[in-house]
């Protein structure tokens, strides 16, 4: 009987002094499993009662009995008094200090290539300029033909297409837009058509398969060269500052006769001759030109009448010329990194 009674009044001694130390509800509660749960000292020296001579068991069970009661007394006093020290979730709620400053959840940004792709909106926007948008996956009537690409024509060898069948495609550019808008209003347009391009070419620093294209077109009586210098002129300023030179190189295009590329002064050497501009000291930025004749009789538009320009830029690479990156894939990969840039 003594063994019994020593291994009871240990547990009981230990208990007691573990309860006068802890300081926390939860500590509490693991105490309590510790000597009261269904694994606990004090419950499994009950369990083991059996094992006693027959005759001593009574005066055993009556002393395990009072060793639990008095440590479960023990336990309720010691979770009455820490409930007041630590309040629970509840009650400090009833406290909140409303004079804290807030918390500010995190917020995304704009992709790199929509917030310029926006800005050249915003410009072409507040010219005077409406936004049209088209299909991207197009027939070759309206991404070809009908801006003066025929059948055989080697400038079909430079787009490097997407086709779908022999009719069917993945746009080139956002020109065929133009088609579409004209071949539904009268002069006088002015439009911007923004959008996705598709292109089957190799994917380095310099070029993706697929990009952004803003194009942009204005057909009107006695428009002139001069209007597109102007209207282009001013959207280089605004977007890379009064400082920034322009130029204009005579090129090639199906659909524009005269033709030429725009070039800006380079924005990284400042048009001294750098890496990034090849030592030139100028970058090209877009095409354009007066729109063609035969684009004007494709869509019923007299040629003796109506005269326009068109031209288009890639939002890539304007991002890229604006922000000084050097590998187009970057805006493609979602590095964490580099997007927080921006």
């Amino acid at each position: 009987m003594s063994k019994f009674e020593d291994k009871l009044r240990e547990a009981q001694k230990e208990a007691q002094e573990e309860l006068a130390k802890v300081d926390k509800i939860k500590d509490l509660e693991e105490l309590k499993a510790k000597y009261l749960g269904r694994r606990g000292t004090i419950t499994s020296l009950l369990k083991n009662l059996k094992e006693a001579p027959e005759e001593s068991r009574p005066a055993l069970g009556k002393l395990a009995n009072e060793v639990k009661d008095q440590i479960e007394g023990i336990f309720k006093e010691r979770f009455e008094e820490l409930k007041i020290q630590e309040p629970s979730k509840e009650k400090r709620a009833e406290f909140f200090d409303y004079t804290l400053p807030g918390r500010k959840s995190w917020s995304g940004k704009l992709h790199p290539i929509t917030q310029i792709n926006e800005k050249i909106i915003e410009i072409f926007y507040g010219m005077g300029f409406e936004v049209a948008k088209g299909p991207d996956v197009e027939t070759d009537h309206y991404n070809f033909e009908a801006l003066n690409f025929p059948k055989d024509h080697p400038a079909r060898d430079m787009q490097d297409t997407f086709y779908i069948d022999d009719e069917i495609l993945l746009r080139t550019h956002t020109s065929p837009v133009q088609i579409r808008v004209m071949e539904k209003r009268k002069p006088p347009v002015r439009i911007i058509a923004p959008g996705r391009c598709y292109r089957h070419e190799a994917i380095n620093a310099r070029s993706y398969c697929c990009f952004h294209q803003v194009e942009g077109f204005y057909v009107d009586t006695d428009v002139t060269f001069a209007d597109l210098k102007g209207v282009l002129s001013a959207f280089v300023w605004e977007l890379f500052g009064k400082e920034v030179g322009v130029r204009f190189r005579g090129s090639f295009f199906p659909f524009t006769e005269p033709s030429a590329e725009m070039d800006i002064a380079c924005v990284n050497c400042k048009g001294k001759g750098c890496g990034l501009c090849k030592y030139r000291g100028w970058l090209e930025i877009l095409g354009a030109g007066m729109i063609d004749p035969e684009v004007f009789k494709n869509v019923g538009y007299d040629p003796e009448v109506y005269t326009g320009y068109a031209f288009g830029m890639g939002v890539e690479r304007i991002a890229m010329l604006k922000y000084g990156i050097d590998d187009i894939r970057l805006f493609y990969e979602n590095d964490l990194r580099f997007l927080r840039q921006f």
